[in-house]
């Protein structure tokens, strides 16, 4: 199977999991006025799976380095598979929150706040977990990334206030629910794989294993955490399963491509944790609030109506997470 042998490649993989993760929820905007994020969801949780089937019979199962994906999953041990299926299933249920957040704030806010929390508190917990890297650099650029989320909520207040609509609070409180939970998810994942990824360790399973069990308890988990979601939405009325199979043939493509690009950005940052570390890897891939900050901010024009004021905290925002990521980077 392909591993990541160089840490530089690992930082290289981790930027694109930066952009993959910041970018994919702009694929929601894509879809016609009338296709519902609830359905859209199904499709992006397809998306995923198939990603990762493709890539374990591919990258997975070629090459001298560690175990194919079949012979590893017929070796890997019950706690390990329940283990990557428990990040799935916990990564769905934040994901969903996250989804009907952006929908409610928009990506400016839903992102900085919701992943901004899920990277601090994911950082930490992986680094307890696995202990690599200079502490006072990892913990230095987390404390300014929490200071960040602080400015960005203020940026989000300050909307509300100019609002004619008087925008809810629901879309911050369910930010704030997602991302807890977000910062829960890849522990779990972590916990099921070896720590060298070139040396195989018996029960454990290789990136490419876990990565589709993950796939399929985000899938399997839609079931019943979807379902909810369609008959007792956050917003609007009830939708129902026959409404998804009236779907056009564009509205399923572009949730098939959501999951798609996620998942590039999922497997690159698995892969890139052997050589950075589970903590360094998910804290620089969720740098991805940046990206979804600058999509909201400057191409969807979110805080368009904001007063004046605003615009000074988002960019001094921007900034201390762009200064806060590079702390990340320079602590390993």
């Amino acid at each position: 199977m392909f591993i990541v042998e160089n840490y530089g490649l690992a930082i290289a993989l981790c930027v694109i999991t930066m952009l993959c993760w910041g970018s994919w929820a702009n694929t929601t905007k894509l879809t016609t006025k009338t296709w519902r994020f609830e359905l859209f969801y199904w499709d992006y949780g397809w998306g995923i799976l198939i990603s990762v089937l493709l890539l374990a019979f591919t990258l997975g199962s070629n090459g001298s380095a560690g175990r194919p994906f079949l012979a590893d999953f017929n070796q890997a041990d019950t706690s390990s598979l329940l283990s990557a299926l428990a990040g799935g299933i916990i990564f769905n249920l934040a994901n969903i929150l996250l989804v009907a957040a952006i929908n409610i704030a928009g990506m400016s806010v839903a992102f900085p706040v919701g992943i901004g929390i899920a990277l601090v508190l994911g950082v930490l917990v992986n680094y307890i977990s696995n202990p690599q890297g200079d502490p006072m650099l990892i913990f230095g650029g987390v404390a300014l990334i929490a200071l960040a989320i602080i400015l960005n909520a203020r940026a989000y207040q300050k909307l509300q206030k100019n609002s004619a609509t008087k925008v809810t609070q629901k879309g911050l409180i369910l930010s704030v629910v997602s991302g807890c939970l977000m910062g829960l998810f890849y522990k779990y994942v972590a916990d099921s794989m070896a720590p060298d990824f070139s040396a195989p360790v018996a029960g454990k399973l290789t990136p490419y294993t876990a990565l589709v069990v993950f796939a399929v308890g985000v899938v399997a988990s839609s079931f019943l955490f979807n379902t909810i979601q369609m008959k007792k939405p956050f917003t609007g009325t009830p939708v129902s399963f026959s409404d998804y199979f009236k779907g056009k043939f564009k509205d399923h493509l572009v949730g098939i491509l959501g999951g798609l690009i996620w998942c590039i950005g999922m497997s690159f940052n698995i892969l890139a944790s052997g050589k950075a570390s589970p903590a360094i890897s998910y804290g620089l891939g969720q740098g991805a609030t940046v990206v979804a900050a600058i999509w909201g901010i400057y191409i969807w024009k979110e805080f368009a109506m904001a007063p004046k004021g605003t615009k000074p905290l988002l960019n001094l925002m921007l900034l201390l997470y762009i200064a806060g990521l590079t702390l990340l980077i320079l602590s390993k």
